[in-house]
């Protein structure tokens, strides 16, 4: 029998298990061995980690040839205007890589979310807004990368679903197992 598990990752996290230098890690949180998370979610983003002892379903979900779709929200400076997202929905050249095409769109207010340990900096003449960006790609810091490129760095970053998972309601730390139907609409997603 598997472990599937959600967990709301909070802000200066790292992703793993252990790490050398003291930071928090997913052990700070989930109690339960030999788990392993689905990907990374970098150190200073937040949101929504899947961890799981099954293998060949997290290779699945992490291939990027399964196009599993991964969805994030990303508070950036300043409002982007339908060029900037039409060039994130048409793939981002990093270092002479180009991006997959992704799914991008403003959002049409603030989302209401928990409070940050450590607030986002605000500068009282650039406005913010929120950006939903969904992806099957996962390179390092991309959705980071792919907001400055187009001319609006990222300020704060959510991952709010994998695949048909959704972060729900989680408080940020907080875990729980995954439901049967949740676990077999994963499954079914990384065929």
């Amino acid at each position: 029998m598997f472990n599937y598990i959600i967990l709301n990752k909070p802000f200066k996290v790292l992703t793993q298990f252990t790490d050398e230098n003291g930071r928090t890690t997913l052990k700070d949180f989930v109690p339960i061995p030999n788990i392993y998370p689905v990907g990374r979610l970098d150190y200073d983003s937040e949101g929504l980690v899947l961890l799981t002892d099954d293998k060949a379903l997290q290779h699945r979900l992490s291939d990027p040839k399964f196009k599993i779709e991964k969805t994030y929200w990303t508070q950036v400076e300043n409002i982007p205007d339908e060029k900037a997202l039409q060039n994130l929905r048409d793939g981002v050249l990093l270092k002479n890589v180009k991006t997959s095409p992704a799914k991008a769109a403003l959002l049409p207010s603030e989302p209401i979310l928990w409070e940050r340990s450590k607030p986002i900096r605000f500068r009282q003449n650039i406005p913010t807004s929120w950006v939903q960006i969904s992806l099957t790609q996962g390179m390092n810091r991309q959705v980071r990368k792919m907001t400055a490129a187009v001319g609006f760095p990222t300020l704060r970053l959510i991952r709010v679903s994998i695949g048909p998972l959704k972060i729900s309601n989680l408080a940020p730390g907080e875990w729980r197992y995954l439901t049967t139907e949740e676990v077999k609409a994963l499954k079914q997603s990384a065929r």
